[in-house]
């Protein structure tokens, strides 16, 4: 199927920002800048609040990680040991949150070192950082670690179950990403790619999308309020089998 190039490329404004002023010379504790009002929802950390950074950020609302995680766990992904990768990864909240649920290890990326440092605090924060839990932290450019991750410090050949895109709207390209995401080494059979977009590209992200290395068949597509998130299994072997193409919701 093709894609609408064009609106692909659309930009859509948004952002907040609310820097705090902290005493000079003392360690900065996790969750003391949140803006957003951040907090783990559910699984072991559940309630524990997030230290934000003081960049801009558009994290992704609190009842749609619900809706994202309750769709992750129908499809029972946690009854396997997942290895999430979260991109654009702002304070960590959506790898947090697959952690808090079960998620036993979890790489970040985001370009900013700003949010970097947010999620070195957080992990800690979370408990995250014992030995029944893996994480890595990788200040990067997104399209630069799908098309060439030991280029960022991922081992060659470590793949991912789980794939979390969250962007900046207005700063990238999504039939960038989608191609990147395809055709990254990270990905392999029945990994699970989450998309999140505004509602002005609703309609344009394909339901299957052929890429160098996988194919990417679309499970979910729905809207909460302006923002919709889009999930894809790659190359399904049946293993998840509640992660049912869903053409229907692509059109």
């Amino acid at each position: 199927m093709l894609i609408n190039i064009q609106h692909l490329h659309k930009s859509v404004a948004g952002g907040s920002k609310n820097p705090k002023l902290r005493p000079q010379g003392k360690a900065r504790e996790a969750g003391l800048n949140n803006p957003s009002n951040l907090k783990i929802l559910g699984g072991t950390a559940r309630g524990l609040r997030l230290d934000s950074p003081t960049v801009y950020l558009r994290p992704m609302m609190g009842k749609v990680r619900e809706a994202v995680y309750s769709t992750f766990q129908s499809f029972d992904l946690y009854d396997y040991p997942v290895r999430h990768l979260d991109l654009f990864s702002g304070s960590g909240s959506v790898g947090l949150e697959s952690m808090s649920r079960g998620a036993k290890h979890c790489t970040f990326c985001d370009l900013s070192r700003d949010c970097c440092g947010a999620i070195s605090r957080n992990i800690p924060w979370c408990k995250f950082d014992g030995e029944d839990y893996s994480t890595r932290i990788i200040c990067s450019d997104v399209l630069q670690l799908l098309r060439d991750p030991v280029s960022v410090g991922i081992p060659e050949g470590e793949t991912y179950n789980i794939l979390t895109i969250c962007p900046p709207y207005e700063e990238v390209t999504y039939a960038d990403l989608l191609d990147a995401a395809a055709g990254s080494p990270v990905v392999t059979d029945d990994t699970i790619i989450l998309i999140e977009y505004p509602v002005e590209l609703w309609g344009d992200l394909p339901h299957v999308y052929n890429g160098d290395k996988v194919t990417m068949i679309g499970i979910r597509n729905r809207k909460y309020g302006r923002t919709v998130i889009a999930m894809y299994i790659c190359n399904p072997t049946g293993k998840i089998d509640k992660a049912e193409s869903r053409p229907e919701e692509f059109i």
